[in-house]
């Protein structure tokens, strides 16, 4: 299953309208802690109403690329991602040349831009022969440009579908960091969680990836699981921190509409229970090295994820897969398009050959702007520069000048004249934090 949240935000963004007429909810359960005291507003040369906005870019942000590559062993029952179950042979050779194909149809909204990072995810990309990723590799290092030789670049791999040396042919294939998804180590939990792997699997796959040559990878690590115990879910973080693996995704299981866990909910542990098995292996993280820098990721001193950085920070991103979804940002039109690709592997490989454009776009209002912006950056634990909301939506902060100040009131984020932040409190309710910034019918912010 992918570690990539972002790639669905239009989806998110839907989900967030919806929540205006449901009760409130915890997004991040946590003792409320006391606020920070609230600082002085920002104050804007001149105020600007979002429904009346434009955009002026004078840079453009970083750009990154997301690659999807949409087969699995096994559709997990959680999973919500577009992930199709492999029935007979991957049309692996067919898929990669559709995935240059889609690449070479997108060239022209960046050219001249270079990309900062690259992921992989799905799906199970460890699906994939090493020669077909270092196909892919090399393809696109022929048709963009790097901003430097080493960028990181990142697979994501099942513990399920790893065999001896394989990880060492990816690495030797140009990918510089591994997004292994070992959800937990108990078997009773992975046997519940609908995974193909044991925990034995899992061990070895984190200790492949040390042999191979990886001096960077992440283990994703669920939490809340069912009948999961505090002591059972400290064991899940002590032995990842065992295993010395230099980023740590340590995630809530959510029950995700359209999955299996939706239609036949497991019974999960109590909210009162999933607080101290959270608070437990945050502490036990920390104690270890891995400091926490946004909602759901912790990571040893500069070994935060690149890509997932630049998704936060409102980069860009190019996508290229079935279901890929894409953000450009565009200085000649002073506009930003929101991309996106047919979801259904068949579809997609039979639309590009023919020279198909193979999804749709849209482009993004201001008011919408300003939303996604502050859903992405208030995740982070330090926040942003303040300078950074207008280079990266070429728009003024005081678009969101009121649900800022109504958030401040709140105690939810703290703001100086050069940087902004959710408190802990706000990082607890950041969901109630994120809907005070959501666009009215009217065009304007919150």
């Amino acid at each position: 299953m992918a570690s990539t949240p972002l790639i669905r935000e239009p989806e998110l963004y839907a989900r967030m309208r919806d929540r205006k007429s449901q009760p409130r909810s915890v997004y991040s359960m946590q003792k409320p802690p006391r606020p920070f005291p609230v600082s002085v507003r920002v104050a804007p040369a001149a105020k600007a109403d979002a429904a009346s906005a434009n955009f002026h870019f004078t840079a453009l942000p970083p750009l990154s690329l997301y690659v999807h590559i949409p087969w699995c062993v096994r559709k997990c029952p959680y999973c919500d991602f577009n992930s199709h179950e492999a029935k007979g042979a991957i049309p692996e050779r067919e898929y990669i040349d559709a995935l240059i194909a889609d690449l070479e149809f997108d060239l022209p909204r960046v050219w001249g831009r270079k990309l900062k990072s690259i992921f992989i995810g799905g799906g199970t990309p460890s699906l994939f022969a090493p020669e077909s990723i270092d196909r892919l590799l090399s393809a696109l290092r022929a048709r963009l440009p790097f901003v430097s030789p080493d960028i990181e670049i990142t697979l994501e791999a099942n513990p399920g579908t790893v065999e001896q040396g394989k990880f060492a042919e990816l690495r030797a294939a140009g990918v510089n960091r591994l997004s292994i998804g070992v959800q937990s180590f108990d078997a009773d939990a992975l046997e519940r969680l609908g995974r193909i792997h044991g925990a034995k699997e899992a061990t070895r796959a984190a200790e492949q990836t040390h042999a191979a040559g990886f001096d960077n990878f992440n283990l994703d690590l669920m939490f809340g699981l069912p009948g999961q115990t505090p002591h059972a879910g400290a064991n899940d973080v002590a032995t990842a921190i065992a295993l010395e693996p230099t980023h740590i995704s340590y995630y809530q299981l959510t029950l995700e509409p359209n999955t299996q866990f939706a239609a036949r909910p497991p019974t999960l542990p109590e909210d009162d229970a999933i607080a101290a098995i959270q608070e437990r292996g945050q502490q036990a993280l920390g104690e270890h090295g891995y400091a926490q820098y946004e909602v759901s990721a912790y990571a040893r001193a500069d070994k935060q994820c690149a890509h997932n950085l630049n998704y936060w920070t409102f980069g860009d991103y190019l996508g290229i897969g079935a279901g890929a979804h894409a953000k450009i940002s565009d200085a000649q039109t002073q506009s930003i398009q929101r991309l996106w690709k047919v979801k259904n592997p068949r579809d997609y490989l039979a639309a590009v050959p023919a020279s198909e454009y193979v999804g749709g776009e849209s482009a993004l209002t201001p008011a919408d702007t300003g939303f996604e912006f502050m859903m992405n950056a208030l995740r982070l634990n330090d926040g942003f520069e303040t300078r950074l909301f207008a280079e990266r939506t070429g728009l003024p902060l005081s678009i969101v000048e009121a649900p800022m100040a109504l958030a401040q009131r709140k105690g939810w984020i703290e703001v100086t004249s050069t940087h902004i932040r959710a408190t802990a409190q706000g990082r607890r309710y950041l969901n109630d934090v994120l809907e005070l910034f959501l666009p009215e019918p009217n065009g304007s912010v919150g």
